[in-house]
């Protein structure tokens, strides 16, 4: 008898088992839902396996038959390829191939230092062109480079600076000379000090250093440690804060943030925001409602002047550096903001270092809340983005799950975890990776390591993020794909990878099905077109 009829007889077997166990209706599981079991497959390779052992020689059909099984597993290797995509295909590989056998190999390179030899690579250029869904992980005050709000926003009237105790900068935009801080220099204006200085190019260098972690010096001398990059990465923030939070700049921000997403390809997000108070020039502000009306407005605004653009959503952050009671009042605010903005606001979630921060467990009774209340509002919590073992914040992966998180934010640490792991596989919760990040803020030296990875030669529910583009001298979405499919997937990712990819950053956003399907029809069409362009 045949290996194929022995692995046919076991496979029928054990999903009729299954089902007995697991009830889907009528009949045995199909073998599509079979074949998503890790443990499925790990029962047939093992079955394999003994066959193959039994064999006086080694049946080269029983090798390929191997090598093709744990080709399917991987994100993508269940797809049929049309011919323009095989056409694609090929030639990505080949691109592929001398790329990596080229001296620096980037993915292995700290991004700081690899950033010009990506922009070089043609399948970068490629990658560009795509057609890459939605990005579903990327923070409000990260979406546009650094270089636009020195130009555009620090040249407007009335925008003053004065430089912190801790080598970093505020900004805010006042009518009057503004009040003194204790920590920072007098208050600067900065029209009249470049109108001193006739040439302003070195001042507004360095004034753009402040407002991102890019250094063209070496990153691990200047950043050596995670203490040292998560100061930096919070100061950053800071600094872009008084910038962003006044109104005028606000709205102007927000909407060329849509445009540099938009013009690398992406065609929805879904936008991590802390939902300041925005200001005034006389110094009066706005309430989150009306913060979140902003976003709702200018979401707008932009869908209807690209119609293939499929919009925006928000989901509300807190720092996880709050306590119970800031925790609770802002869990009850949410909800009313979930009630009163359902088609914009998309949930919740909590930001910060997540190993100085507080762990989701110590919120557990804030975040319980609208389950007692009986209200939706979904969780979309980090979890995960640590190195560390044994620690309470190393829990966050099971809290999060346990609190019914819709996606989980980087989850880095997943593979420490194998209960979360088949969990958040179980119960269809992707994680939202993000190459570039993880290794900027050194969690991870060499992308070839991640543990996406390994995530991705199985298939695991994924979705690339870029978390704080800006920050990290990136822009949009297609650096950390690049980082994805040329790092993490080697010569084996293919072209049925990155449309895995991206399909599942629609599948896996916090839009209703029909949504869904509205927006993967636009993004097919789109797809089409790309696979039937002449690469060169």
């Amino acid at each position: 008898m045949s290996v194929c009829v022995y692995i046919y007889i076991y496979i029928y077997i054990y999903s009729s088992i299954l089902s007995c166990l697991f009830p889907v209706g009528t009949g045995p599981l199909s073998m599509a839902v079979l074949l998503q079991s890790p443990h499925a497959f790990l029962v047939i390779l093992l079955l394999l396996l003994y066959w193959v052992g039994v064999q006086s020689i080694p049946d080269p059909r029983q090798r390929e038959m191997l090598i093709k099984l744990e080709t399917s597993m991987q994100t993508g290797g269940q797809l049929q390829l049309t011919d323009a995509e095989q056409k694609l295909d090929a030639v990505l590989f080949k691109m592929k191939q001398r790329e990596s056998q080229a001296g620096a190999f980037p993915p292995a390179v700290h991004f700081f230092k690899a950033r010009e030899l990506i922009r070089a690579s043609p399948i970068f250029s490629l990658l560009q062109r795509m057609p890459k869904g939605a990005v579903l992980h990327v923070h409000d005050f990260s979406i546009v480079d650094a270089e636009w709000l020195v130009k555009n926003v620090t040249y407007r009237p009335h925008c003053y600076m004065c430089y912190t105790d801790n080598h970093s900068v505020r900004f805010i935009f006042s009518s009057l000379s503004p009040k003194p801080l204790s920590h920072c220099s007098p208050w600067i204006l900065l029209e009249n000090q470049r109108a001193k200085m006739g040439n302003s190019t070195d001042f507004d260098r360095s004034i753009t250093a402040y407002l991102t972690l890019f250094t063209e010096k070496d990153p691990d001398t200047v950043y050596p440690n995670q203490s040292v990059i998560w100061g930096a990465f919070e100061q950053a923030f800071l600094a872009v804060w008084g910038l962003v939070t006044y109104t005028p700049v606000f709205r102007d921000y927000y909407y060329q943030g849509l445009t540099q997403f938009y013009m690398d390809n992406v065609m929805y997000l879904e936008v991590r925001a802390m939902l300041p108070e925005l200001y005034e020039l006389d110094g009066s502000t706005h309430d989150r409602s009306w913060t979140l009306k902003t976003y709702q407005d200018v979401t707008v605004q932009f869908t209807k002047e690209n119609p293939d653009f499929f919009g925006a959503r928000i989901i509300f952050t807190t720092h996880r550096a709050a306590n119970i009671t800031s925790m609770t009042e802002t869990v009850m605010e949410a909800i009313k903001l979930q009630r009163d903005f359902p088609d914009i606001m998309a949930g919740f979630d909590l930001v910060g270092e997540e190993d100085k921060g507080r762990p989701l467990w110590y919120f557990r009774d804030a975040l319980s809340l609208p389950a007692e209340m009986g209200v939706t509002l979904p969780f979309f919590f980090h979890a995960g983005e640590t190195d560390l073992e044994g620690t309470e914040v190393d829990q966050n992966l099971l809290d999060g799950l346990r609190l019914n998180t819709s996606r989980i934010g980087h989850g880095f640490a997943i593979n420490r975890h194998p209960v979360a792991k088949d969990l958040s596989r179980k119960k269809g919760v992707a994680l939202e990776v993000c190459p570039i990040s993880n290794q900027v803020l050194k969690l991870v030296k060499d992308l070839q390591n991640h543990p996406a990875a390994a995530l991705m030669a199985e298939g695991h529910p994924l979705v690339i993020c870029s978390d704080d583009p800006s920050l990290f001298g990136a822009s949009g979405l297609s650096y950390d794909f690049y980082e994805a499919f040329v790092g993490f997937g080697g010569l084996r990712s293919n072209i049925g990878t990155l449309k895995q990819l991206a399909i599942n950053s629609i599948r896996f956003s916090s839009l209703t099905p029909p949504q869904q399907d509205i927006a993967l029809a636009i993004w097919q069409r789109r797809w089409d077109h790309f696979v039937s362009e002449k690469v060169f």
